[in-house]
Formats: structure tokens, sequence, C-alpha cells
């Protein structure tokens, strides 16, 4: 396949990268800094990756080269967990997935041949935040911000589908690897004061990052895959949990707590990433057949940590 990809520096899309090329396809990556993107991706050891700069949220020449290609990875968006949720940057969270989708679709509309499937990045902030609420694909949205921001998110990618073109959307949850959050985490239990953050009651819905990997690759290549699938594990914990796990994988306490009023005064309304949570179920996911290679957050921690 040739599969083109945004966001192919980060955390997921560079792991996604190196899979693809192992596996013998074409990648083209789309990137805002090229010198990053080629210290990424040395063509010494990426041959088959090309690499082309773009602007995410504005149309150019970087369209064109989503003719012929099999497939559209949309990865991008700016971090939701760093740093206060001020008005700009609320602003910032949105048009960079937004008008990053919207560029895509604009994209495939023009390419000639189109590709056959999007795979389009949403996230498990779709459900809105509870401790008691059960989520998987058919339940509604919710109401806050970021239940906001996926619902425009995915609107954009919906449009694709006029075009003839197939539709995945993933609604990621927590991504577990080297890095991301639990690279946040994993400080404070070495120095043997980790424990959980907030009331430790949250729901904690993650999936490892291979598994994720994984998936985005099954909807790349299953044409029998179509519409909203949970990028979950099918077994979320809650966080009290978490921190257990991540104590026993570290032969380190776990009891220390975080308390809200400092993940608040770091992020104020930003918090909510941590300080709330859903238990989301990738029932369509399992309904597809996929399998999970670290279904147990203890299983995925033994890898990681």
């Amino acid at each position: 396949m040739k599969v083109a990809i945004t966001g192919a520096t980060g955390f997921v899309g560079s792991r996604l990268v190196e899979r693809l090329k192992s596996e013998g396809h074409q990648v083209v990556v789309f990137s805002r800094n090229v010198n990053k993107a080629e210290k990424v991706f040395p063509k010494s050891t990426f041959p088959n990756v090309e690499i082309i700069a773009y602007t995410p949220t504005e149309s150019g020449a970087w369209q064109d080269a989503i003719a012929g290609c099999d497939g559209v990875v949309n990865l991008t968006g700016e971090p939701i967990g760093e740093g206060r949720w001020t008005p700009q940057r609320k602003q910032e969270i949105l048009n960079s997935r937004k008008l990053g989708t919207q560029k895509v679709v604009e994209a495939i509309a023009k390419a000639n041949p189109k590709p056959s499937v999007l795979v389009n990045t949403s996230a498990i902030g779709y459900y809105g935040t509870s401790e008691t609420a059960t989520f998987d694909e058919s339940s509604p949205a919710g109401s806050d911000f970021l239940a906001q921001v996926c619902q425009e998110w995915e609107a954009e990618a919906q449009k694709v589908k006029e075009l003839g073109t197939r539709l995945v959307i993933l609604r990621f949850g927590i991504v577990l690897g080297m890095g991301g959050a639990i690279a946040k985490m994993i400080t404070p239990f070495k120095l043997f004061a980790g424990g959980p953050i907030g009331s430790g009651r949250q729901w904690f819905s993650w999936i490892h990052r291979d598994d994720l990997v994984n998936l985005i690759i099954a909807a790349l290549t299953k044409p029998e895959m179509e519409g909203v699938f949970n990028a979950t594990a099918p077994n979320p914990v809650r966080m009290s949990e978490l921190a257990q796990a991540m104590g026993e994988v570290m032969q380190r306490p776990s009891w220390l707590p975080v308390p809200n009023l400092a993940i608040e005064a770091l992020l104020g309304e930003g918090a909510i990433v941590v300080l709330e949570g859903q238990q989301v179920l990738p029932k369509r996911t399992q309904a597809s057949g996929f399998n999970y290679q670290y279904p147990s957050v203890k299983e995925a921690l033994k890898t990681i940590v």
C-alpha cells in the first residue's frame, strides 16, 4: 500500500510509520517541521518514506500528494493535556482538529485517483465524563468542551463518505507507551512518591500503543471496517487500580495521591483530562474480530516500564 499520514512524527504516528515500513509499504509523511521529520525518519533507514512540508489548517500544494495513495491516516491535532486551557488554547485545540480534517478531506476530493479509505482520529472525550456510566460506540455525545470538539472533528471527517471513500473513525483512549501519559507518571514512582491522581475513582480508559497501531492497520486493510470504533482496551480501570498496577510493576509504593488542587493549579480547566474520566468499552472493535495483545493494564505496563 501507499499510505499518507498526518501527525506522523508524534507518539503514535512514529510507531505506525515504523510498522508500515517494516511491512514494505510506501509512506507519505506530512510534517510542519521537515527537519524534525527527516531526523525521525532518516532516508538511510526509511527509504520508502517521502516527507512533504505542509500547514495542517491551510490548503496548499501538499494536497496533491494525496492522489495515488491507497489510504490516509489523519493523526493531526494539538495536545490537549499540556498547559492551561486559555480561550486561545481551546481555539487551537479545536482548529487543529476541525480545520486539519477539513483540509485532508479537501485533498481527497481533489485527488485522482482517490484513496479508498480515510482513518481519522477522534477521542473518547466524545462521550463526556462520568464515574458511573459505561459508554460504547453507540452512546450519545457529551456536552463539555472536549465532547464538542470531537463532534465537530468527526463531522468534518464524515464528509469524505460523499466522495466514495470508506471512513473509519477511531476514538482514542489514553495511549500507553514509553512517552505520553506514562512518562509523566513514572518519575514520582521512581522517587517512591507515586500514587493515584485526584480521587482515584475516575475511570482510565486506555490502549497500548502497539495495539493501537495494529488497529489502525486493520482499519486501513479490512474493507469491512467502517464507521466508529473505540480505540480502547477491553478492560478499563479506575485511577487507583492503575496506580496500584504501576507500583507493582515498578516495585514501588503506590499510595501517595496527587491532590486535585495541585492538578487544577497546573492545568486549570484542562485538569478534566486527568481528574475526570469515562468507562469506555470497545464493543464494535471486538465485534470486528480485533485481537488485543495487551488486554490488561498490568501486562501493558510490564512491557513499558
